[in-house]
């Protein structure tokens, strides 16, 4: 997911989203682990997605504290 969704997304949503990426990215894990995962830059793809989505949601809750 692109940077410019992510911002339109509210705090409880980021949240959300991170906590499926967190799950997709077990999933790759475990398919790696057991030679399943034919596309190993898809583990690369969602760790950055996860990564993206924490800093928005940071920035959205510093925004919110000041």
């Amino acid at each position: 997911m692109k940077a410019s969704e992510l911002r339109t997304k509210d705090v409880a949503a980021l949240e959300q989203e991170i906590k499926s990426l967190l799950k997709a990215h077990f999933g790759l894990r475990m398919q790696k682990g057991t030679q399943q995962l034919s596309n190993t830059a898809s583990l690369r793809d969602t760790r950055r997605s996860i990564a993206r989505a924490k800093t928005i949601l940071a920035e959205k809750k510093k925004g919110a504290a000041q």
